[in-house]
Parts: structure tokens; C-alpha cells; sequence
């Protein structure tokens, strides 16, 4: 038998329950990784409330882990028992001891990356990968407003735009999370519980606004973010973490400046194997060059997946949090 975090309703962190499973076989192209570490990130609870609905229910939780495969199906000749492995996609029930998944959402580990450090950055890291180097493929001296800036996604974020020459802005909620943001390389923090962050972008650019405004609060930033751009500029939202933007007029990207949008998602670009290995190389070859750490401010037990979760979606929490089986 083998534990995994599951619910059989949607709800707060107490639907969450903590059940032994038959760990399944591996069918054709799939495998099985005993996790060794396991991702927290906002889409868990996303599903979880039921804003992203689960294919069925009961159901596990989690798309992100990192840990040693220990079975594979008919087919699979990339993977093999025993090779260390991660991955941020697949069927949600990463929470768990055991998880079983396409082997084409599987990359091996490379040597100089522990499991803990897989597991806290593949999906926050490869959603950076995406979001800076394909949706707008940033250059250096680029400004972009990057909100959300010393959560888990943006203390990779801030690190990899200093690392490219980017200036990013970055929207925090206190001097300590500020002073993280600048530690991790943002060029400018906005604390948007004391200042207005257009009014803010407007002074640290002296007018001329941003290139990228990358946003994963959603509803309560949509339009603070549309007019934190330079015309002709792009708007990128890519989270909901208070509530999905509704109801949208496309007229006001015309009366903000002929504006860009789009809402893209890790899946949408990850979308192949060779895509994701590509992806995942550029990923890992910044955390061995050390451009990029993982901040793991938080480790919880897989018991305390629901406290874990409600500490996130309180903001509580800094840099990334994991879950240890």
C-alpha cells in the first residue's frame, strides 16, 4: 500500500484526506516514480475549490515531483527502473508516495540536481522558462512588471530576468518580501498594500512604462496591469490566484494603447517530449550554473498538504514549498 492526499469534494483544505492506495501498474508509455519530493503550487488549490474542475471524483492532487522511477510500462525506452527523474505535468495524484504518469511528461534528473530542488522548481521553473524565453522572448534592457515577485514562480523569475540582462519590477506585499525580491535580483519593488503600482511604474520609468506585465493574481489586476503598459506591449496573465479575470471587453486593449494579450499555460507550450526536454535542459543548465537557486522556505509532511495549502493561498509563505512523503 501506498499514502497519497485525495478529496472526494471540493471545498477548503479540509475536503483533503490522507488514504492508502494500491499503488497502480504501469500501462503502455507510462511509468511509476516513488516520490522523493513532491510541488505545492496555486493550480493544486485551483482544483481543489473546483475552479479548475477534476476529471472525476474522488481524486488525487498535484502535477509536480521529483523522485526515482520504479516501474515502467510496455514501450517506455527513454526511462528505466532506477533513473532519477521529475516532472510538473500528468494526471493530477502527485501527492502521494507513488504516482503513475506518461513517460513523455518524465525528464531524468541530471546529477548536480537534488530531488528537493527538482521538486520546487520544475513546474515554477519551466512556467519561467515559457513565459520569458517563448510567450515574449525577452532581451536585455527590457523592463517588465512581474507580479507576485518573492512567491515561488517569482523568486525564479526575478533571478532569471538579472540573469538576462531584464529590468523586473516586482509587486510584494511587505518589506520583507521586497527585500527578498531585491535580494533574488528584482531591479525595483512596488509594496502594493502601501503605494499605487501604476502610479509607481510611472516614476521608476520615467513615463515609459513596461514591455511585459506577467500576472498570475487575475481579477483584482487585470486592468492595474493593463495600464502599467507601454502602447503596443504585451499583457500576460497566467494565474488566478484571486478569482479568473471575466467579462473582459477586447475594446480596452484598443482604448490602453492597442494592446496584446494572452493567456497561455505550461501545457499549451510544453506540449511534446522533445519540447519538454528542451525546455527542462534550459531550466536545469540555469540552476547548475547558478544563475537560478530554489528558495525552499517551507517543507511540510504529505499529511500536512491542506495546512500547506492554506498557508500559500494566505500568503504566508516565501520562495517555494514542498511536500515530503
Amino acid at each position: 500500500m501506498a499514502k497519497r492526499i485525495q478529496f472526494a469534494r471540493t471545498g477548503g483544505s479540509e475536503v483533503l484526506e490522507l488514504v492508502d492506495i494500491a499503488p497502480a501498474d504501469p500501462g503502455p508509455g507510462e511509468v511509476r516514480v516513488a516520490n522523493y519530493a513532491v510541488g505545492l503550487n496555486f493550480i493544486d488549490i485551483y482544483f481543489r475549490t473546483g475552479l479548475y474542475p477534476a476529471p472525476s471524483l474522488p481524486s488525487g492532487l498535484g502535477t509536480e515531483g521529483a523522485g526515482v522511477v520504479d516501474a515502467v510500462g510496455e514501450g517506455v525506452t527513454h526511462l528505466k527502473p532506477g533513473d532519477r527523474v521529475a516532472y510538473a505535468q500528468g494526471p493530477l495524484g502527485a501527492y502521494a508516495e507513488q504516482h503513475v504518469l506518461p513517460a513523455d511528461k518524465v525528464v531524468v534528473l541530471p546529477a548536480g540536481i537534488d530531488f528537493e530542488t527538482a521538486a520546487a522548481s520544475m513546474l515554477k521553473g519551466l512556467t519561467v522558462q515559457y513565459l520569458m524565453r517563448q510567450t515574449h522572448r525577452l532581451q536585455a534592457g527590457e523592463t517588465i512588471l512581474w507580479h507576485a515577485a518573492a512567491g515561488g514562480v517569482g523568486s525564479i523569475a526575478c533571478q532569471w530576468a538579472r540573469a538576462l540582462g531584464v529590468k523586473l519590477i516586482g509587486t510584494v506585499s511587505s518589506p520583507e518580501k521586497a527585500a527578498q525580491a531585491t535580494a533574488n535580483g528584482a531591479w525595483a519593488t512596488i509594496d502594493y498594500t502601501k503605494e499605487n503600482v501604476v502610479e509607481r511604474v510611472r516614476e521608476l520609468t520615467g513615463g515609459a512604462m513596461c514591455d511585459v506585465v506577467y500576472d498570475s493574481v487575475g481579477k483584482d489586476t487585470w486592468e492595474i496591469s493593463l495600464d502599467c503598459l507601454k502602447p503596443r506591449s504585451l499583457m500576460v496573465s497566467f494565474g488566478n490566484a484571486s478569482g479568473a479575470v471575466e467579462g473582459v471587453n477586447l475594446g480596452i486593449l484598443n482604448q490602453k494603447g492597442s494592446l496584446y494579450t494572452t493567456r497561455p499555460s505550461l501545457n499549451g507550450y510544453a506540449d511534446t517530449r522533445e519540447r519538454l526536454e528542451a525546455m527542462a535542459g534550459e531550466l536545469f543548465a540555469m540552476l547548475e550554473s547558478g544563475k537560478v537557486t530554489v528558495d525552499i522556505a517551507q517543507r511540510y509532511p504529505l499529511a500536512e498538504a491542506g495546512k500547506a495549502q492554506d498557508a500559500l493561498q494566505g500568503r504566508q509563505t516565501t520562495g517555494s514549498t514542498i511536500l515530503l512523503p
